[in-house]
């Protein structure tokens, strides 16, 4: 399984978004408000079921969390980026 399929997974089971398949998940498209829907508790859950699947080290500054939290393809680039570097 591809890495962004694996998170798209992680973000419905964790979340236990039961109405949404991996396929209505857009790899750019932005999690929270306008984009998925999900809101700061969701990203809670989220970070933490993350951190313990890929062994995450994640910011304490808010924006950068932001960043890396913005879209599929944002977790998947700084997912790599910590297994690589």
């Amino acid at each position: 399984m591809e890495l962004e399929e694996k998170i798209k997974q992680i973000i419905i089971n964790s979340l236990e978004l039961e109405d949404i398949l991996s396929e209505d998940i857009e790899d750019n498209e932005a999690l929270f408000n306008d984009g998925l829907g999900l809101d700061s508790i969701d990203a809670l859950e989220l970070g933490m079921a993350l951190k313990k699947e890929f062994n995450l080290t994640l910011s304490k500054d808010k924006n950068e969390n932001k960043k890396i939290f913005y879209s599929v393809k944002t977790i998947a680039d700084f997912i790599r980026t910590q297994h690589n570097g």
